[in-house]
Formats: C-alpha cells, structure tokens, sequence
C-alpha cells in the first residue's frame, strides 16, 4: 500500500532510481556489498539483523535487531525466516496482505506442524528437486532451492510455477521430485505424474511453513550424504570482500 516496490541483491540496487526508502537485510551486518551500498545511498535506509554492534548500525538511518533469531549455523534458517515472518505482520497491520494469506499466527500453528513434520525417505533420496511458486510464493521456492544446495550441495532448480512447463519439465524423471508452494496451477499434477517424478503439495498450509519442510528436508539430505548442514564447504557466515 505504499506504492511500488523493487527486491534485489545489494551488488544488483539500480543507483538511478529513486525510492522512498531502502530496506536493506544482513544477518551478520558485515556483508561488503550491503555496507558498500549503505555508505552510497542518499535515500533512508532500514536495515534489518540479528547481530548487535555490527558495522550497519553506523551505516544506517534505522536499524531493526532481531539478536533473537541470529544462529550459529553458517546456512540461514531462523533468521531468513524471521525476516519474513516480520514483514509479513507490517502487511498484515497495514491490511495490505495479498488475498488468501492467512494471518501470522495463523502461518505460525501450520509452522508447528511443519516442525513435526517426518522428512520422507523418497524426498530424501532424490537425485533431483525442483521448486516451484507462483508471486510471493516464487521468492520462497527460490530460497528452498538455496537451501538445499548450500546445507546439502544438493542439484535443485526454482522456477514460477507457470513456466515450469515451457521447457524445465524435461528434467522431471522417476527419482525426481516437483515441490509447489502455494497454489497448485491447474493440470500440473497430472502432467508431473506422467514423468514419474514425485510431486510434493501441501494443499491448505501456509508457504511460509512448507519453507520450514524444506529447510528439514535439506538437513535430513545432508546427513544422509555424510555432510554437516551447518558448515558447508566454501561457505562463511558472512561474505566480507578485501
């Protein structure tokens, strides 16, 4: 409600345009890009982290600390999570959710059952994940895929849902798999089952609590191929440039 609205990596922010406000997010608060953008910027910056005294607190105009859901673990879970969860109820305050989106707390009682969710074995043992969303849901397919691949160097692609079928449904074999956040577009199911690869829906619960399956499926993916989910190889906990 408060006009338009651009996401993008700190390394990518288009300087000539002009925006109300940036909103800037850094776990650690260290990331040289983010702190490069920060010292250029001439528009008010927010940042969001969960780290206090970090570098961005003199960077930036106002700063959000979520020390509370800061994780030792070098791939983000808690805290990206989080992050969404806080935007999400400033939407809500402001009624400005997209249709259909349950309310916070509601996606919070869904997360519970996500966190007791049991990883099954096939997903487990999948050569190969693909995932999928279609508008906000797509951001969160696309962070699943990150997931996988840094926790467990798994082999996972993101695509919107709608275009999964020009062209990425080639690699969906048996031994594969199709995750869909959200809503499920219509004829996709059947056109999944003919490849044989397994198709993963949860019909009714909050996205935003499927990205916490998702988040387990990369931990159990990890163990299973001998591999710490929390300190991948060639990863650090923050990306800071000389």
């Amino acid at each position: 409600g408060h006009g338009e609205t651009d996401a993008m990596a700190a390394s990518e922010f288009p300087a000539g345009r002009r925006y109300d406000r940036v909103l800037a997010i850094s776990r650690s608060g260290t990331t040289t890009e983010v702190l490069e953008l920060l010292e250029r910027l001439k528009t008010p910056c927010t940042v969001l982290t969960g780290t206090p005294g970090s570098p961005v607190f003199a960077a930036a105009e106002q700063t959000v600390l979520l020390d509370f859901a800061d994780e030792r673990s070098v791939v983000q879970t808690r805290f990206a999570t989080t992050a969404l969860a806080l935007l999400r109820a400033h939407l809500e305050l402001e009624g400005a959710l997209p249709p259909g989106t349950k309310r916070i707390a509601e996606a919070a009682e869904d997360a519970e059952a996500a966190v007791a969710w049991p990883v099954p074995a096939e997903l487990v043992a999948a050569e190969q994940v693909t995932f999928l969303g279609r508008g906000w849901t797509y951001g969160l397919a696309q962070e699943a895929g990150l997931k996988m691949r840094e926790a467990a160097g798994a082999w996972t692609e993101s695509y919107p849902a709608m275009e999964y079928r020009h062209g990425p449904i080639a690699i969906a074999a048996p031994g594969r798999a199709v995750w869909v956040f959200g809503e499920l577009p219509d004829g996709l199911s059947e056109q999944v089952a003919t490849t044989g690869a397994l198709l993963v829906h949860e019909p009714g619960s909050d996205p935003l609590a499927d990205l916490i399956r998702a988040q387990k499926l990369a931990v159990a993916t990890a163990e299973a191929r001998g591999l710490d989910p929390d300190r991948p190889r060639a990863l650090t906990r923050s990306v800071i440039l000389n």
